[in-house]
């Protein structure tokens, strides 16, 4: 006697691995969401910051190195923010690739098992 509309389909080997894979990225998806969360945040700081440094008439500004503040000419901090605005954008860019490629083996892996267990598996969110 079958309970909660089980199926009698057998998990192999193969299948259980690709529910593992399944997991993993799915984990993974989440980890890069909250990167690129935090790398948008940066990206939108280091704007901000370029904001401020255009309204500013001091030549000379504080700027934060490590946990130390440091006095350093305007010209460079805006060189700097700069670089780290195209580093932060290169790094963004890296992040929404890898999460397009983890979403469509996500897709790949739903199609298999989905495709042999049908309503016996859920791989949705809540």
């Amino acid at each position: 006697m079958q309970q909660g509309g089980g199926s009698d389909t057998e998990v192999t080997w193969e299948d259980q691995q690709n529910i593992n894979k399944f997991g993993r990225l799915n984990n993974r998806f989440h980890e890069l969401e909250d990167e690129i969360k935090i790398a948008k945040e940066t990206n939108e700081n280091l704007e901000d910051a370029s904001n401020e440094l255009i309204l500013t008439d001091e030549e000379v500004i504080r700027f934060q190195i490590g946990e130390v503040f440091a006095h350093v000419p305007k010209d460079e901090v805006e060189n700097r923010i700069e670089q780290m605005k195209e580093v932060t954008s290169k790094k963004l860019g890296t992040l929404e690739e890898e999460k397009e490629a983890v979403l469509a083996q996500m897709a790949e892996l739903k199609k298999i098992l989905y495709g042999k267990f049908k309503d016996s598996i859920n791989l949705e969110e809540e």
